[in-house]
């Protein structure tokens, strides 16, 4: 959990590009997908819960292997504090399960990440 989002946002960049240059096993390449929300957690004893949790979860769920999505909030957080060289680029509203209101969704794009991916896997 980072309390700042620019962190959080370089970090996933940093995660995607340095999956891109390894290989595992076979030649075979690790491709994880990365789901930014902001939020206010609770924190209990087994760790965090709350709608915050829930909605970063689903931001995530609708992205590819290597894809970095961004909640409308985390965009606004974002706002004045966003880190040189990285841009966002809207994806449309998306349902998202569990969600009451639809979503608008963003990729980030930065050098050193996929930029084509197949449509989100939201159904939306």
């Amino acid at each position: 959990m980072f309390t700042d989002p620019a962190p959080a946002l370089e970090a996933a960049v940093r995660i995607q590009r340095t999956l891109a240059t390894r290989t595992w096993g076979d030649g075979h390449a690790c491709r994880v997908r990365i789901g930014l929300h902001s939020g206010k957690p609770t924190l209990t004893d087994t760790g965090y819960i709350g709608l915050s949790v829930h909605a970063a979860a689903r931001v995530c769920q609708a992205g590819h292997g290597g894809q970095v999505l961004v909640s409308t909030r985390t965009r606004r957080a974002l706002r004045d504090v966003m880190p040189a060289a990285i841009r966002l680029r809207s994806l449309g509203r998306h349902e998202l399960p569990g969600l009451t209101k639809p979503e608008t969704l963003y990729q980030v794009e930065a050098e050193g990440l996929a930029a084509e991916f197949a449509p989100l896997r939201t159904g939306a």
